[in-house]
């Protein structure tokens, strides 16, 4: 009889993997020029306070059709696909529940995520989409309210305790553009909980203990994705598409396609083409999740200004994707300050003199480089 740690083992190396099929509605268009400014016609009917999502959703290893293993043990004729495809992506669920994110990884739910593969994006990582959408809009729901006055928002831990202070401010005199400048405020944000979450996975947290997510740290696709999900989920709030939490699952699931379609995303077939164009130089098939060093390639540029990684041999101009750094002349950076606090339970992270924050990650991503420049192994087709 299995017990408890090793079914959630189990549920870890499916978590990895998480990846199927649906179909989508009419689709809202998404704007992604590259510097948005957008502001909300009207303020719009705003949710309760939400709770926060649970955790996020099972992302997947960087590749396609992955050999697996768990407690060191191979597992044969068992590969995780990744790969999904635009029209395919089913529900959006905003996630709450702790039974959502169970259904995904049995491969029940009616919610699907994976990669793709586009054009002017590169890969796209479906689950980070959604989450940083997920956490824009739990954040606009708390900010709003509360826009200009001194409170702490805390959250769950990442290795240190994630707390965002909210300082006080005189908030614009317009409504709409009180309303605007909170959904700025909460993408932002929300960003930058990802940008944590990517810094927190090479220090050693862990989801799921007894397994590292060194492997998923700095992926070359997740963060233009993240940034990707706080520009739709953006666009959902200042256009009145997020009025509750059914509306705003039905407006995600809408509006995904849409800026899948305008950054060219490819089909499954094309998608593992370019996975296979770049085999051994970002990715290695040979080894198995959750071996580190399966992914290759990272990414640890941290901006919110930013353009996809592209393979070699991707002709087509890739696409600079940015947040806002003021918005009515207020600096949102003076808004709100995201602090990481010492817990019990840092794994590698160095304990810091008062807390971190968002001007010491920077320093953070460059020491994993260097560490990871040392340490990977030269097996790719260009080294």
């Amino acid at each position: 009889m299995l017990t408890r740690l090793a079914i959630f083992n189990i549920i870890f190396i499916l978590i990895i993997s998480g990846c199927t099929t649906s179909s989508v509605s009419e689709t809202i268009a998404a704007h992604l020029e590259s510097e948005t400014q957008e502001e909300a016609s009207q303020v719009w009917q705003t949710p309760p306070a939400l709770d926060a999502p649970n955790g996020l959703r099972p992302c997947c290893a960087f590749g396609y059709n992955l050999k697996v293993k768990a407690w060191g043990i191979p597992i044969p004729f068992y590969r995780i696909d990744n790969i999904v495809e635009a029209s395919t992506l089913g529900d959006h669920r905003y996630n709450n529940n702790f039974w959502l994110g169970t259904a995904a990884v049995l491969g029940i739910g009616s919610e699907k995520s994976g990669i793709v593969y586009s054009h002017k994006g590169g890969f796209l990582d479906i689950a980070h989409i959604r989450d940083t959408a997920d956490y824009t809009y739990y954040l606009f729901s708390h900010i709003y309210p509360k826009l200009g006055q001194e409170w702490t928002l805390t959250l769950s831990d990442e290795l240190a305790q994630r707390k965002i202070h909210f300082n006080r401010f005189t908030p614009p005199s317009s409504d709409r553009q009180r309303y605007t400048l909170s959904a700025y405020l909460a993408a932002r944000l929300a960003y930058r909980l990802a940008v944590w979450h990517e810094i927190a996975q090479w220090y050693g947290y862990r989801s799921v203990a007894g397994f590292s997510e060194g492997i998923s740290a700095f992926s070359p696709e997740d963060l233009y994705s993240n940034l990707m999900g706080a520009r739709l989920s953006l666009t959902l709030i200042l256009n009145g598409d997020a009025t509750n939490l059914e509306h705003y699952n039905q407006s995600m699931q809408r509006i995904i396609p849409s800026a899948l379609a305008q950054l060219e995303a490819q089909p499954r077939q094309a998608t593992q083409q370019w996975f296979d164009l770049i085999d051994g130089q970002w990715w290695n098939s040979q080894e198995r999740v959750p071996d580190k060093f399966l992914v290759l390639k990272r990414d640890y540029h941290l901006a919110d200004k930013r353009y996809p990684v592209l393979p070699f041999g991707e002709t087509t101009p890739p696409h600079y994707l940015t947040l806002p750094d003021v918005y009515a002349g207020y600096s949102l950076k003076q808004l709100a300050e995201f602090q990481l606090w010492p817990t019990k339970q840092m794994a590698n992270l160095p304990v810091p003199k008062t807390y971190w924050k968002e001007a010491d990650f920077a320093d953070l991503a460059e020491k994993a480089r260097q560490i990871d420049q040392k340490t990977r192994p030269k097996i790719t087709k260009n080294d």
